[in-house]
């Protein structure tokens, strides 16, 4: 029960574990750009030996990066409702029959099928291999580096009128929050439990049982993270940041030959997993 409260743990994304690994030390833009190369070629990928060999690359950059495997593990505990849930929609009511496929189960508008049964597998290990990248990039990576590098490799769609940095701002709260919003309902969790709330008594497969146990929390989870942007939003002004001005960069990256060499590497992995006849 005690690792219903141990959700910090669980929590692998907005978090910064420096290694001073290769990937540490790399350029944040030819970074954030090598993991886009590498996630387009998951979300594209739909066969099963290209996404194990996706599954493979992951771990590798996890070696690579000298950061323990189990906090990718650990990051995936979270997605595991949302998974099941999506692979029991898929494996149900997908239905198409590929030429050459099979029908293994057909009852009124439910119907199993060869490739519903594919669809739910791969599916699977997209979102694994998802959270494996995008753990190793918040964790080889810190706020103030993915905030400059995103908006230095957005730089080019300022000529349109984008809000370059605006938007790159609002990613890079939105993940730092993550952690800080786990912590405070965590925090919760123990408070309720301590008023006699149950919390880890269920099963875990007993999704809607879990889920209105976690509603008291909800309304409260809600309110700290409006006191959180109020303070966030002070704390801006009181620095007189205003958005839209015209800002010069304390920081400035030059890139070096391992940027260029992780780069290339990013897009011979991606065509590996895409073009080759797997």
């Amino acid at each position: 029960m005690s690792a219903e409260f141990e959700l910090s743990r669980n929590i692998t994304i907005g978090q910064y574990l420096p290694t001073g690994s290769v990937i540490h030390r790399m350029d944040p833009r030819f970074k954030l750009a090598a993991f886009v190369i590498l996630i387009l070629a998951i979300a594209i990928c739909s066969t099963y030996v290209g996404n194990l060999f996706a599954l493979a690359v992951c771990i590798a950059m996890f070696r690579i990066s000298h950061i323990p495997l189990h906090y990718g593990l650990s990051g995936i505990k979270p997605a595991i409702p949302f998974i099941i849930i999506l692979a029991i929609l898929q494996l149900l009511f997908y239905g198409e029959v590929a030429s050459g496929g099979s029908v293994y189960l057909e009852w009124g508008f439910i119907k199993i099928t060869s490739e519903s049964v594919r669809l739910v597998l791969v599916s699977a290990m997209r979102f694994v291999e998802v959270i494996f990248l995008s753990s190793v990039l918040t964790l080889s990576t810190s706020t103030t580096e993915l905030t400059h590098g995103m908006e230095r490799l957005l730089g080019p769609l300022q000529k349109i009128k984008f809000p370059v940095h605006a938007f790159a701002l609002i990613i890079t709260i939105a993940i730092r929050f993550v952690p800080t919003f786990a912590m405070e309902m965590e925090k919760m969790m123990k408070a309720q439990a301590s008023r006699g709330a149950e919390f880890g008594t269920g099963e875990w497969w007993r999704i809607v049982r879990r889920t209105k146990d976690m509603l008291p929390i909800i309304i409260p989870l809600f309110n700290v993270a409006l006191s959180r942007a109020e303070d966030l939003i002070l704390a801006m002004e009181a620095r007189c940041y205003t958005p839209g001005s015209s800002r010069t960069r304390y920081t400035h990256y030059k890139a070096a030959g391992l940027d260029y060499t992780a780069l290339f590497a990013s897009i011979v992995l991606a065509a590996g997993i895409l073009a080759i006849p797997w």
